[in-house]
C-alpha cells in the first residue's frame, strides 16, 4: 500500500471557537468569564494562529500571567497552533453595567 503525501489540514479556528473557548477562562477574583466581562477587545485569527487584544481590570492585576496562560492553553485546545496576547490600558477597563449589577456594585 502507497502512502499519501498529502497533507491533512487540521480546521481552522472560527472567531466563534475562540470566543467559546475564551468563555471557559474565569477571572480568579469575581468568577466570571474573561469574555463576558469585556477584557478582550480584539480577536484576530489568520489560519490557525491567534491574536488577542486584551486589558486587565487593573494594571496592577496580580492574575495577569494566569490568566495569560490559561487563554493560551484554552484557545490551543479549541485548535489555535499559536497564541500571541498583547495587554493594553487603552482605554482603560471599564466594567460592563450587567457584571456589575450581577456583583452589587
Amino acid at each position: 500500500m502507497k502512502k499519501s503525501n498529502k497533507k491533512i489540514n487540521p480546521p481552522s479556528l472560527d472567531k466563534e471557537a475562540a470566543i467559546t473557548a475564551l468563555q471557559t477562562v474565569k477571572d480568579p477574583e469575581v468568577g466570571f468569564d474573561v469574555w463576558s466581562m469585556g477584557l478582550i477587545y480584539k480577536i484576530d485569527i489568520d489560519k490557525n494562529n491567534v491574536k488577542i487584544l486584551m486589558t486587565y481590570t487593573t494594571p496592577f492585576c496580580p492574575w495577569g500571567s494566569q490568566l495569560n496562560d490559561e487563554i493560551t492553553a484554552a484557545l490551543k485546545n479549541a485548535g489555535a497552533d499559536k497564541v500571541n496576547i498583547e495587554i493594553t490600558f487603552d482605554p482603560p477597563y471599564k466594567i460592563p453595567d450587567d457584571m456589575r449589577a450581577m456583583l452589587g456594585i
